[in-house]
């Protein structure tokens, strides 16, 4: 069965998701770890800047390929020693997580059934390796768009909309987005796409369930 077939007959044609938080355990919760001086949060301030937002924070400029993670890791540091917080970045190693198998096996059969898959991830340009190797992008994704490589990052719209245009899906309102943080959501709905807040992965996949069948 091919895109097209099942195309004429759904109201979905594609379903793009998030890869920390959505198919990985979130990093940034392990983020907010690595930092003495402050509750994890103003931690997490820090470190990622406000992630609503895209600004020029140095975690997204890093995250639009803009800077290197070294540069990064200088800049939050001098920030963090004017208010008074001291990071450990060694312990940023098991900041990428653990893979949620439900969703994987989910991503899997959405190929079956013939729906377009695409990841659309903002990360920095050191992790692809590690992050790729955590799951068989290849099989799993029609499209995977990195923000350090396309120097756009969510939820600015033209993210989503570069997504879908590599996707061939014409019309925003036949993909649906699935993604952790509410900033990223926002920015997808604003670009016209269907979009599940993923706070429990078994949920957010019974609700994608659910739409796709409506």
């Amino acid at each position: 069965m091919t895109h097209l077939d099942v195309g004429t007959r759904r109201s979905i044609d594609a379903v793009v998701f998030d890869f920390g938080g959505v198919i990985t355990t979130s990093p940034f919760e392990h983020m907010a770890r690595i930092g003495t001086g402050a509750d994890p949060d103003a931690v997490l301030e820090l470190l990622i800047g406000p992630y609503h937002d895209d600004t020029d924070h140095p975690w997204h400029r890093a995250e639009r390929g803009e800077i290197d993670i070294f540069t990064w890791i200088t800049e939050v540091t001098a920030a963090g020693a004017e208010a008074g917080v001291t990071f450990d970045f060694g312990a940023m190693r098991g900041a990428l997580g653990v893979v949620h198998d439900e969703v994987v096996d989910r991503i899997a059969r959405l190929r079956v059934e013939g729906y377009r898959t695409a990841l659309l991830t903002n990360n920095v340009r050191e992790a692809a390796a590690s992050w790729r190797a955590m799951v068989d992008c290849d099989a799993l994704f029609d499209v995977v768009v990195d923000s350090s490589a396309e120097g756009v990052r969510k939820p600015d719209p033209r993210i989503y909309r570069l997504t879908l245009d590599r996707l061939g899906v014409d019309d925003p309102a036949r993909a649906v987005f699935l993604d952790d943080h509410e900033g990223n959501v926002a920015g997808a709905a604003r670009a016209g796409l269907r979009t599940i807040l993923v706070a429990d992965p078994a949920a957010a996949i019974a609700e994608l369930d659910a739409l796709l069948a409506g």
